[in-house]
């Protein structure tokens, strides 16, 4: 074929002689030439082994295969692309390509069944920056990292040089990795300016540790590659949320105070109201996890998994759930994609056949540590009908307002599914049906926009079924690949794969080995989720080894004032949300996204842009007192004391109650700022 360029809203194709490459912005995107050939292909042979949500995952690799040639016909939609390993024999992948405004899209037509391993380059430069990748709470730039991407519990400690992580690998194969997430996704962010996703449920990893290349690899035949350019990293999440759904708003009660977790029965819930509310801690829901009972294990305190009130634990709960809505406070609970063997939900779902099978026809028991449960098939439509009349009779009807809609990750690799489609193409695919079957059982009982859940699993597509994403369950510690400091990077990587709506429980969960919630972090944890779109506790998997907002009257007041600043805030913080739903902007933005032209931005992790006017900077360090602040280009003021600072590196007082927060001094919402900087400054 002869030389030719076809431009189109900054996309360019040069095709010579089966040779060819489409630019973007004048920059190569994707090439093939016969000495560096765009595909890869191969034999593998995996490995998987599951324990309690945490995955092992070998593959012994047999073979690897460029596929140095192609053949390229030009078609009335595109180009059609047959790519062989020689040239005389058949071709082992043929491809469309079609350029359209300012989209590639790479569209299987053909391949060849032998292959179970694929490999994709993408052209790179060395000073490119990479972000998104789902969900990442060690790297926001995921330069010089590979990246897997299997949902799964994201482990324990999550850094493999630290004690707790050895002690988590040692004791229960939790430990994890800097790239285990319950939400990963094939798709990444190039700071180009554009997208790049991989229509694909397979194990998956994407590389990006070489200079010139980005090699991703999948465990299946990628059915389809887009990759979407845009002129602004504003215009580019438009279109990356776009492609996947946004999420909708939030309730408006959502913004009447924090939802306030406790446990152990209806006279506890109660007390702990009072008393919080007597300290004008401003309190928008109880959030009770264990309303449908509780069990304990080695692990800590755990719950009951028969999604039905547990009238023993929490009685009069049907009245007093009534009478906290009528002062102001909703009812939130908690249900996930699982059903314990005693419960009669499993009893019911077994003999109705809506439990995946193992490989002798038998119900497939998952061990979830020290109690086991069955597997919801959602591949089985009758079974997701069933499941969604379970949250519509047993939450909605009941008066639940909302719930932790936990889990998502746990499928097996070893179960038989309704659909006969493999498990470890159903695996990352999991999330997405659990998010849509809370979805649709809302909407179906006319809750949407009423009733909120949150999930912490998820995966392509869930974004338009989840109304709400939490980071998960970080330990109670200052690590930062997993404690107070994670949630920042994972909030905004999150918001660059599409999923604008975040928060993390204030405290982190897990305390094991050896980990003691202090005082001090649940203080600081408290300052940084002030400035997200939901304040919400949690007492940790061993609530008497973490300090709680009624440790003393110190952290009550402490309680009570940031929840007052959360309030205060909320018409801000819901034109946020507002605009995260009709645009999909996130809410919790990387500083790049609006000062673009300076490069100290693009590596810059630790601090987030709330909205287009705050900037906040957490403090994750123990024991301090002043905090190191990037400012980008702008006239910034201390939302405590109102003194003005400009573009720099600043060094500020950062007392716990006054983390450092900077407002725009241009905003249009600076008269708001300005009544809290009075009401709360210095």
């Amino acid at each position: 074929m002869n030389t030719q360029v076809l431009k189109n809203e900054g996309m360019t194709v040069q095709m010579k002689d089966g040779e060819w490459t489409v630019y973007w912005s004048g920059e190569p995107i994707l090439s093939h030439r016969v000495s560096d050939p765009l595909l890869y292909v191969g034999i593998g042979k995996e490995k998987v082994e599951m324990y309690r949500g945490n995955f092992q995952i070998e593959d012994y690799l047999l073979e690897r295969i460029p596929l140095r040639y192609s053949q390229v016909k030009e078609v009335g939609a595109g180009y059609c692309i047959d790519f062989y390993m020689h040239i005389d024999q058949e071709p082992v992948m043929t491809y469309l390509l079609k350029v359209t405004d300012e989209k590639i899209h790479l569209q299987l037509l053909k391949s060849n069944e032998t292959y179970n391993r694929y490999w994709i380059r993408i052209e790179a430069s060395k000073d490119e920056k990479v972000y998104g990748c789902g969900e990442q709470m060690s790297h926001f730039n995921l330069r010089g990292k590979n990246f897997p991407l299997w949902t799964s519990e994201p482990g324990v400690g999550r850094n493999k040089n630290t004690y707790v992580t050895w002690q988590a690998d040692v004791k229960d194969k939790a430990g994890g990795d800097y790239y285990h997430t319950n939400y990963p996704q094939p798709t990444f962010v190039s700071s180009k300016k554009y997208f790049l996703h991989v229509d694909t449920t397979a194990y998956s990893d994407f590389d990006f540790r070489h200079d010139d290349f980005h090699e991703l690899q999948i465990w299946a035949e990628p059915k389809n590659i887009m990759i979407e350019g845009a002129s602004s990293f504003l215009e580019l999440v438009q279109k990356v949320s776009a492609f996947f759904g946004r999420q909708p708003e939030l309730p408006e009660w959502t913004y009447n105070g924090m939802w306030l977790a406790i446990q152990g029965g209806t006279e506890t819930v109660q007390q702990k109201l009072d008393l919080a509310k007597s300290y004008g801690i401003k309190v928008g829901a109880v959030w009770c996890q264990d309303w449908q009972g509780e069990r304990i294990t080695s692990f800590g305190k755990r719950l009951m998994w028969n999604w039905k009130w547990n009238r023993e634990l929490y009685p009069n709960l049907d009245n007093k759930l009534k009478e906290w809505k009528e002062q102001g406070v909703r009812f939130l609970g908690y249900i996930n994609p699982y059903v314990a063997v005693e419960g009669d939900l499993f009893k019911e779902a077994e003999e109705k056949g809506y439990l995946a099978l193992n490989n002798q026809g038998e119900t497939y028991l998952v061990d979830f540590g020290e109690f086991d449960c069955g597997v919801v098939d959602f591949t089985n439509p009758a079974a997701t009908e069933w499941y969604k009349q379970v949250i519509k009779e047993h939450l909605i009807s009941f008066g639940l307002d909302g719930w932790m809609a936990d889990f998502g990750e746990y499928l097996p690799t070893d179960v038989t599914l309704k659909n006969g489609k493999s498990p470890m193409l159903m695996h990352n695919a999991w999330p997405e049906l659990w998010a849509k079957t809370n979805f649709e059982a809302v909407k179906e009982a006319g809750k949407l926009g009423e009733v909120v859940y949150f999930m912490r699993a998820g995966y392509s597509g869930f974004q338009k079924y989840c109304t709400l994403l939490w980071a998960g369950d970080q330990s109670v510690d200052w690590s930062l690949d997993d404690g107070l400091a994670s949630v920042i990077p994972a909030a905004l990587s999150s918001g660059m794969s599409g999923m604008g709506l975040h928060h993390s429980d204030i405290g982190g969960y897990t305390s094991l080995h050896g980990m003691k919630r202090s005082k001090e972090l649940l203080l600081r944890w408290t300052d940084l989720n002030t400035f997200t779109p939901v304040m919400r506790s949690h007492e940790g998997n061993r609530p008497y080894d973490c300090f709680q907002f009624d440790g003393d009257e110190e952290t009550l007041k402490h309680f009570a004032r940031m929840t007052n600043i959360y309030v205060d805030l909320a018409p801000y913080t819901k034109m946020l949300v507002k605009e995260n739903a009709e645009k999909g902007i996130p809410v919790q933005r990387p500083l790049f996204m609006h000062y673009e032209d300076d490069p100290k931005t693009y590596e810059i992790q630790y601090q987030y842009l709330y909205g287009r006017d705050i900037l906040v900077a957490p403090v994750y360090h123990e024991g301090v007192k002043e905090w190191n602040v990037y400012l980008p280009e702008d006239e910034w003021i201390h939302l405590w004391t109102g003194q003005s600072f400009s573009k720099g590196n600043i060094r500020i007082s950062a007392e716990i109650g006054y983390p450092p927060v900077f407002v725009r001094k241009g905003s249009s919402w600076i008269e708001l700022f300005e009544k809290i900087r009075h009401k709360y400054g210095e």
